[in-house]
C-alpha cells in the first residue's frame, strides 16, 4: 500500500505515504486546505513548480490540474493533514456569510507563510487522529466552519474560489493544452477537462492544430525535455517526469529519434 490514511472522517485525513517516491497527476473534484507535517512534496502546475516541507500550508483549488509529487526528508516520511472542503459545506456556509468581493489573477496553488490562526486550528486538529471511530458530525461542521473562516481572515481573496459553484462548460482547448500538455493523461482525461466529448475533442483539436493529439503532445512534451536538460542543466530522470512522459526508457527513445542524440549524450555535448 503506497498511501497509508488515518481518517477521523473522510472530510479530515492524515495521510502518510508509506513509499519513497509517489507521483500523481491530480485534479480535485473538491477545494483541499493542507498542512504539511513530515516530508516534502513537490507541485508542478502550468505556471510554476513549487516545493514545500513541515510546517508549510497550503490550499489547492478544485478543477485545477498539477502534479503531486510526493517524498520523505530527512529519514521522515511524507505526511500532510487534508481538509476537503465539500460543496454542499461551503453552500451552506456563504448562505450565512455573504462573500467579498476579489478581483485579480489567482494562482493554481496557493500558499501561506505562518499565522497564529494556522498553527492553533492544525494542532487542535492532530489528536482526532488517535480516534477509532468518526468525527461526530456536530464536531466536524465546526472544524469545517472554522477552516473556512481562518482561510478568508488572512487570505481575503480566497472567496474567488471558495464561493465559486459554477460548473465546467466548455474551454478554450488551446489555452488549455498549452497550459497543462506536460501532465501525463489519457486523451479522455484531457476532453473531459476541456468540456468535450472524446470524438468532438479530436475533431476540434485537429481543426486547431492539423495533426492528433498523440502526435502534439509528443513534440510539445520534447520541446519542454530539450530546454529542461539543455537550461535548467536537469538529469533526464528528472526531465521525463516534469515533460510528462510515462517512464524513461519511452522518453530517450522519443528524444533520440527526434534530435538525434539519447538524452543523457545530450546533456554530456
Amino acid at each position: 500500500m503506497q498511501n497509508k490514511l488515518q481518517n477521523p472522517s473522510t472530510e479530515v485525513v492524515l495521510a502518510c505515504l508509506e513509499e519513497k517516491y509517489l507521483r500523481n497527476e491530480v485534479m480535485l473534484d473538491d477545494h483541499c486546505f493542507v498542512r504539511i507535517i513530515s516530508g516534502e512534496v513537490k507541485i508542478v502546475s502550468f505556471e510554476t513548480s513549487q516545493v514545500f516541507g513541515p510546517g508549510d500550508t497550503m490550499f489547492f483549488p478544485r478543477r485545477q490540474l498539477s502534479t503531486i509529487i510526493q517524498y520523505p526528508k530527512d529519514d521522515q516520511a511524507y505526511k500532510c493533514v487534508l481538509i476537503i472542503l465539500k460543496t454542499d459545506r461551503l453552500k451552506e456556509y456563504y448562505s450565512r456569510h455573504k462573500a467579498h468581493e476579489t478581483t485579480g489573477y489567482l494562482p493554481t496553488v496557493k500558499a501561506y507563510d505562518k499565522h497564529p490562526l494556522l498553527e492553533s486550528y492544525f494542532a487542535s486538529l492532530l489528536p482526532y487522529f488517535e480516534l477509532y471511530e468518526e468525527l461526530p458530525e456536530e464536531l466536524l461542521a465546526l472544524k469545517t466552519d472554522e477552516a473556512i473562516t481562518i482561510l478568508r481572515t488572512i487570505d481575503k481573496s480566497i472567496d474567488t474560489f471558495l464561493a465559486d459553484f459554477s460548473e465546467r462548460g466548455k474551454i478554450d482547448l488551446a489555452d488549455y493544452m498549452e497550459k497543462n500538455f506536460m501532465f501525463n493523461m489519457p486523451l479522455d482525461k484531457f476532453s473531459y477537462l476541456t468540456g468535450r466529448s472524446l470524438t468532438t475533442f479530436k475533431r476540434d483539436f485537429f481543426k486547431i492544430y492539423g495533426m492528433t493529439p498523440q502526435r502534439w503532445l509528443t513534440e510539445r512534451r520534447l520541446k519542454l525535455a530539450h530546454y529542461l536538460l539543455s537550461k535548467n542543466k536537469q538529469k533526464p530522470v528528472e526531465v521525463y517526469r516534469e515533460a510528462g512522459f510515462e517512464n524513461l526508457s519511452h522518453f530517450s527513445y522519443a528524444f533520440k529519434k527526434q534530435f538525434g542524440f539519447a538524452p543523457k549524450e545530450y546533456l554530456k555535448n
